[in-house]
């Protein structure tokens, strides 16, 4: 019997990658290429979607070369993608309307800011259960109207076509201008600022608060289904997933009950909550999302927090202040001393997100004296992450009554044993971590390999979940609380800071 396999494929922020899994939820192979990252203004980051496309070209053949594998052995292909980026193309020529706005972008600060002022936050939170937010997806779209001539008209007349990017992959993949699928799945959906999170429909009244028109968006669909064959790249092949990226990693890390919860630490981390059926609307910080939904069954719920800076702090450790030459050093350094010397550092290098959602916030390092080394530096910087993983954590716990029982934990941070076990310190929880890294890659394949049927049920999905390392709490209650409140007095110290004024 020949043996078949799941394609994922993970279009993120940097790179676009296409990963094979067998049945045992093992990773047989690998092709990556990274895209061009563009910065024409201060706080504006774009994309080229045509570059996107092209290196998803190409990766597909070299993952099934690598592993010499036939493209007929290839059961189902689920995509996982960067959430909020936003890409506008022309539905008869296909080609993008400009770059695409990535979800780091801040050019819609000052709209962002008019939203909150009028109407509120209660209108869009009542809807979409989200704030405004420079983050989503619907004030792009508002943006590019303000200030791209005719475009908002062409939208109008059906001639443009809104997606984050597994529409556009999907689009490109189905045929393009020749019949090409215009969908979305309900976790992208839910990211955009339009959508009735309760009904997972496309709200009218937020559609026209933004003069966005319907026939530019994509049709929503279930996570994981059967949305068609590909025509392009792997003809014939069903597609049959989609999910964001941090929605697709808690489904591979197998997150499948109320209380699950895991958080993937990278440039910036993402803790997500699985909340079952049940829409749990934050009222402290964080953000309501949708999960997953698989085919007809009712939509699972999350709450998330997003952390802007983790692993980006460490980046700045290092290029920035020159104290360590490759980012593994950080931990021997930390490790040279026994705590943090009462420093501090609080990286709000562009404001703080989840809990407190600040763009006026300040990075900050409080605690400096003599005795302070760079190694006591070192230490503070991987505690940040520590105590800003426990900030969201608390607010989950205080908004769901699913305290948090164990954290499942992913992305390259978690190489560091000494962030891991200060993790499992700092919230009195086991940090577990999986065997299989590529959670977000894996839970594209296993939610595609599910509507295809390539895997029965959840439990089997389970049972190929396996533990790699697991730390657990050591500190002294005493000393975490009152850590704890050192941190918190910093935090006040960089929501409080007040911007100096210009000299001309």
């Amino acid at each position: 019997m020949v043996a078949r396999y799941v394609m994922s494929i993970d279009q993120g922020t940097t790179s676009t990658r296409c990963i094979l899994f067998d049945h045992s939820g093992r990773l047989v192979s690998v092709a990556q290429r990274e895209h061009r990252q563009y910065f024409p203004q201060p706080g504006w980051v774009e994309h080229d979607a045509v570059e996107i496309w092209r290196n998803l070209q190409r990766v597909v053949p070299e993952a099934l070369s690598h592993a010499g594998v036939d493209a007929q052995q290839i059961a189902a292909i689920g995509i996982a993608n960067q959430r909020e980026t936003t890409v506008l193309w022309d539905r008869r020529t296909g080609a993008p309307l400009g770059k695409a706005i990535v979800w780091q972008d801040t050019r819609t600060a000052p709209l962002v800011d008019d939203l909150r002022n009028r109407p509120g936050d209660e209108f869009f939170l009542e809807r979409c259960c989200l704030p405004p937010s420079t983050y989503f997806s619907a004030p792009r779209i508002r943006w590019l109207f303000d200030h791209v001539d005719g475009l908002e008209q062409r939208a109008r007349d059906g001639e443009v076509l809104f997606g984050t990017m597994e529409s556009w992959l999907i689009w490109n993949l189905t045929g393009g201008t020749a019949g090409g699928l215009h969908i979305t799945d309900a976790t992208n959906a839910s990211r955009t600022m339009l959508i009735n999170m309760r009904t997972l429909t496309w709200d009218g009244e937020l559609m026209e608060f933004f003069g966005v028109p319907r026939r530019m968006l994509p049709e929503i669909r279930p996570s994981a289904e059967c949305y068609g064959e590909a025509r392009s790249v792997l003809p014939g092949i069903r597609i049959t997933a989609a999910l964001g990226d941090q929605q697709a990693a808690l489904f591979g890390q197998t997150c499948f009950s109320p209380g699950e919860a895991k958080c993937t630490y990278g440039t910036g981390s993402f803790l997500l909550m699985n909340t079952g059926s049940e829409v749990v609307r934050s009222r402290h910080g964080l953000l309501t999302t949708v999960a997953y939904k698989i085919a007809e069954q009712p939509a699972v719920y999350a709450l998330e927090g997003p952390i802007a800076v983790t692993g980006s702090l460490v980046q700045w450790f290092r290029d920035r202040l020159g104290l360590i030459n490759s980012a593994p050093e950080i931990e021997t350094l930390a490790r040279t001393v026994e705590d943090n010397g009462g420093c501090y550092i609080v990286p709000a290098f562009s404001g703080l997100f989840a809990p407190h959602w600040r763009s006026d916030a300040r990075g900050v390092i409080v605690g400096l004296t003599s005795y302070i080394t760079k190694g006591h530096l070192a230490r503070a910087v991987l505690e940040a992450t520590g105590w800003q993983t426990r900030e969201v954590v608390d607010a989950m716990n205080a908004d769901s009554a699913l305290a948090l029982k164990q954290l499942k934990v992913d992305g390259g941070m978690t190489s560091d044993n000494l962030l891991m076990q200060f993790l499992a310190d700092v919230l009195d929880v086991p940090v577990v971590r999986p065997l299989v890294a590529e959670t977000v890659s894996l839970g594209a394949a296993y939610a595609a390999g599910l509507a295809a049927g390539y895997w029965s049920d959840m439990e089997v999905l389970r049972r190929n979940w396996h533990r790699a390392a697991q730390w657990l709490p050591a500190m002294d209650p005493e000393r975490r609380e009152r850590e704890y409140e050192c941190w918190q007095r910093a935090v006040e110290r960089s929501l409080g800071w007040i911007q100096p004024p210009r000299r001309s």
